[in-house]
């Protein structure tokens, strides 16, 4: 292949040219059709106008031992996308006033990975209810107005509502629930 003809070399210039045009195009199509990422994913979000993200403690799942109960937080996505959660929610007590009851929910564990939630799906948190310190915790002064669970998934502002109807604590201070981190699937204590 000493010497090619301009033509020659014209005919694999533009060989190439459409070769690498089509694998341009096939990277392309590829990438479409791959599913976003999951930093790429937008955060699954209250709505106050409409359903797309409920939250609900499972109360027949709660399971104690030593003084504290746990519940599954669920967190159900009920829009039409997919959307995601990472970390921990903020959870406060809130009484039939309106208002916050207490101190929020502390965080307890390591920030898992991204959970993705297709539409329907739903993921939890594991609600850790420390009953003995409501009960005996100097400062506390229990109450029987908690009426439910304001909280706000991990990121947002804007919160959804849970029942809770146990005592708490009214005073700010003591810590008497946790929340851990978001994790995929429905929580099942009980079975």
């Amino acid at each position: 292949m000493k010497h090619l003809s301009t033509t020659a070399r014209r005919v694999i210039a533009v060989a190439v040219a459409v070769a690498a045009a089509g694998l341009a195009t096939t990277s392309a199509a590829f990438a479409a059709a791959s599913p976003p990422s999951a930093a790429a994913m937008p955060g699954c979000a209250t709505n106050p106008g409409g359903p797309s993200l409920a939250v609900w403690v499972a109360v027949d799942q709660g399971n104690g031992a030593a003084g504290t109960i746990f519940y599954p937080l669920e967190f159900t996505n009920l829009s039409g996308h997919t959307c995601s959660l990472r970390g921990f929610a903020g959870v406060s007590a809130i009484g039939r006033d309106g208002r916050q009851l207490g101190s929020p929910a502390g965080w307890g564990g390591e920030t898992s990975p991204t959970v993705i939630l297709t539409p329907g799906a739903t993921a939890h948190a594991v609600l850790a209810f420390h009953d003995a310190v409501v009960g005996s915790a100097p400062g506390c002064h229990a109450v029987n107005t908690a009426s439910e669970l304001r909280v706000y998934p991990p990121g947002q502002r804007t919160a959804a509502h849970a029942f809770f109807d146990l005592s708490v604590c009214s005073h700010p201070g003591r810590v008497y629930m946790d929340v851990g981190q978001i994790q995929p699937g429905a929580g099942i204590i009980n079975g």
